[in-house]
């Protein structure tokens, strides 16, 4: 049922697909600029060694994998089963290694010179046989190490196990922590990756209408969350990264996964996307509305009319050359009563998941921030977390890519 007087968005419906919500959404992004994408990626990496002085580069985590070399392989199973890598030698060839049996998954791609068959040392896959596997690997990646290295013996690794760092250096090579070259590489977009990343919110915006078109009362946190997953799988994505959609009382405090919930007539649904999408770029928007398309009441609109303030201000502060102390100086000072209640950061980078940097709220701002400074080709997402003693919470969130001369939003589906 919806109360008399309800008024339903039509703007929000328009970002179903033009041919029919039950169709998925096709990409218009031409080959070509993929193709570019990939070779600016594969680049940047190159150019991060060049700068540490690293004769290969070792990844192990798949979002940086699929940023190398594009190719996406079980990527949620791989995140806990290190059961395929890539090794970049900075003077020698791009080497991918798959599973037995996943060869094809990879062929074709341009950025990938060799593909191996990967040696697997977890423990799941070699049991008490696991010391032997793990010579066996890290034989492999020394021989590699040395033959187009010569003397250089550094090798940056992304995420590995401390009984393969310990098998690296009982090898003579030196591994050094590969977060830093891969998070810096992956900060700055080409102007190719920006149109996959339109794409990617394209198809995010889609299943943002397909949840407000279902937000009727009766209907559970999971079902309207599932609108957000079948948009993006049907469409060519890949997964969410958490499950934040919750309504009424269960939206305060913050961090609490969708349930079994049926949301009420008038109470607010805030949702966070946190969206893996088409081509591995990440869509991570956040909305509120109330259920049942009731106009919000006085408490409601308070805090709504608050986060809108938040993120208007805070997104007219970021722009090319800013340093992150600069914003945090000049950016809108949440007022005492929604601080216990408070997002803990103001701005944090994304592409193919959420990235460096992280820009804490001024009132978690202290010593341990990190130094920087917005730079073109950045993208980054401006937050708000509005909420006060017994209230419900107001989540708002935009997506910003950093130009030459200020700031462009990237998504546009409204604010209420």
């Amino acid at each position: 049922m919806i109360r008399d007087g309800a008024f339903k968005d039509e703007r929000k419906l328009t970002y179903l697909n033009s041919e029919g919500a039950e169709k998925p959404l096709k990409s218009p992004v031409p080959a070509v600029v993929l193709d570019k994408a990939r070779d600016y990626r594969l680049q940047r990496l190159r150019q991060q060694m060049d700068k540490v002085n690293c004769a290969a580069l070792l990844l192990y985590d798949p979002c940086n994998i699929r940023y190398a070399f594009d190719c996406s392989n079980m990527q949620v199973w791989t995140l806990h089963n290190p059961m395929r890598y890539a090794l970049i030698l900075n003077n020698g060839p791009s080497i991918m290694f798959e599973f037995k049996g996943c060869l094809h998954q990879s062929e074709g791609l341009p950025g990938i010179d060799e593909l191996r068959i990967a040696k697997t040392w977890m423990f799941m896959a070699s049991g008490d046989k696991t010391d032997r596997a793990t010579d066996l690997w890290a034989d492999e990646i020394a021989d590699l190490v040395r033959q187009y290295g010569g003397d250089n013996l550094r090798i940056a690794c992304d995420t590995l196990e401390s009984s393969g760092v310990e098998a690296l250096k009982a090898r003579g090579l030196n591994p050094i922590a590969g977060s830093p070259l891969t998070e810096i590489a992956r900060s700055i977009k080409s102007d190719d990756e920006i149109e996959l990343m339109r794409w990617t919110i394209r198809v995010c915006e889609a299943g943002m209408a397909r949840i407000y078109e279902h937000s009727t009362p009766g209907k559970t946190e999971r079902e309207l969350w599932a609108h957000l997953h079948f948009e993006n799988a049907r469409s060519g994505g890949d997964w969410l990264e958490t499950k934040l959609l919750t309504c009424g009382p269960r939206t305060n405090p913050w961090y609490q996964e969708c349930s079994d919930r049926p949301c009420q007539l008038g109470e607010m649904i805030s949702f966070d996307t946190d969206m893996i999408g088409p081509y591995g770029y990440c869509a991570d928007l956040s909305r509120s509305w109330t259920c049942g398309y009731t106009p919000m009441s006085s408490a409601q609109r308070r805090l709504y009319d608050t986060a809108l303030q938040q993120i208007h201000h805070n997104l007219e502060l970021v722009g090319p050359g800013v340093s992150f102390a600069e914003f945090n100086n000049k950016s809108w000072r949440i007022p005492d009563p929604y601080i216990p209640y408070r997002y803990s950061l103001a701005v944090h980078g994304v592409g193919m998941a959420d990235e460096w940097p992280v820009v804490p709220l001024h009132v978690d701002w202290g010593g341990g921030a990190m130094s920087g400074r917005f730079e073109p080709g950045m993208v980054v997402c401006v937050e708000s977390l509005i909420a006060e003693q017994g209230s419900e919470s107001i989540k708002l969130e935009t997506q910003v890519l950093v130009t030459e001369t200020g700031s462009e939003r990237l998504d546009s589906f409204p604010f209420e």
